[in-house]
């Protein structure tokens, strides 16, 4: 009986070691990102994902970091460097979350990239997967921050070239601020960005009143 008890209890205490190492190695990445260094970030993001094989959250932040870092480039080889690193580590995370809005949000940032870093190569090949994506995002969870504010910012950067309409779009951004302010993320480590741009894009949207 000693020994089964002492057995459990060293499972227990190796479960939560594993948990510690875990949150540390997460806060240790969003500190890395936070000041800057992404390629240190997303390599630290990877190896959790290497070590926590059930867990979506760590190949989530390798593809947002990646997407992220490839935006802010106008190198073109390294964006496709940097698209690629993320389509892995987003292929990843879905096999473990499939119909995840959060994902779905993050495919549609991939996709976006591409079509921004060659709009008239990918802007037919992207175009309507990214806007399946959303529709689909926003049937799972219309009341996502992150669904309905990425959407609407996606949808402003057409409106915006195609010359169309941007009030009922804008009038989403805003409802999207609503969202943020009432949205609790699910762990400490679960996404829960997004409402600076949002609040930047209702500026810009105000602006045009």
């Amino acid at each position: 009986m000693i020994r089964i008890i002492t057995t459990a209890f060293l499972f227990i205490c190796s479960l939560l070691t594993a948990q510690t190492q875990y949150e540390t190695g997460m806060k240790k990445a969003f500190t890395l990102w936070g000041e800057g260094k992404s390629a240190e970030a997303s390599a630290l993001f990877e190896r959790i994902a290497s070590a926590e094989k059930d867990n979506w959250l760590p190949g989530y932040y390798v593809a947002l970091v990646n997407t992220t870092e490839a935006f802010k480039t106008k190198d073109k080889d390294k964006i496709s460097a940097l698209l690629a690193k993320a389509q892995t580590a987003q292929d990843a995370a879905t096999a473990l979350s499939a119909n995840n809005p959060e994902l779905l949000v993050m495919q549609a940032m991939i996709y976006t990239a591409w079509l921004v870093y060659d709009p008239m190569t990918n802007g037919m090949k992207y175009g309507p997967k990214i806007n399946e994506i959303y529709a689909k995002a926003m049937a799972l969870a219309p009341n996502n921050p992150r669904v309905v504010f990425s959407k609407a910012e996606y949808d402003l950067g057409s409106a915006k070239y195609f010359g169309n309409d941007t009030k009922p779009i804008c009038a989403e951004v805003e409802r999207s601020l609503g969202l943020f302010d009432n949205f609790k993320p699910e762990t400490p480590f679960h996404p829960n960005w997004g409402k600076d741009r949002a609040v930047a894009a209702q500026a810009q949207c105000a602006a045009k009143k």
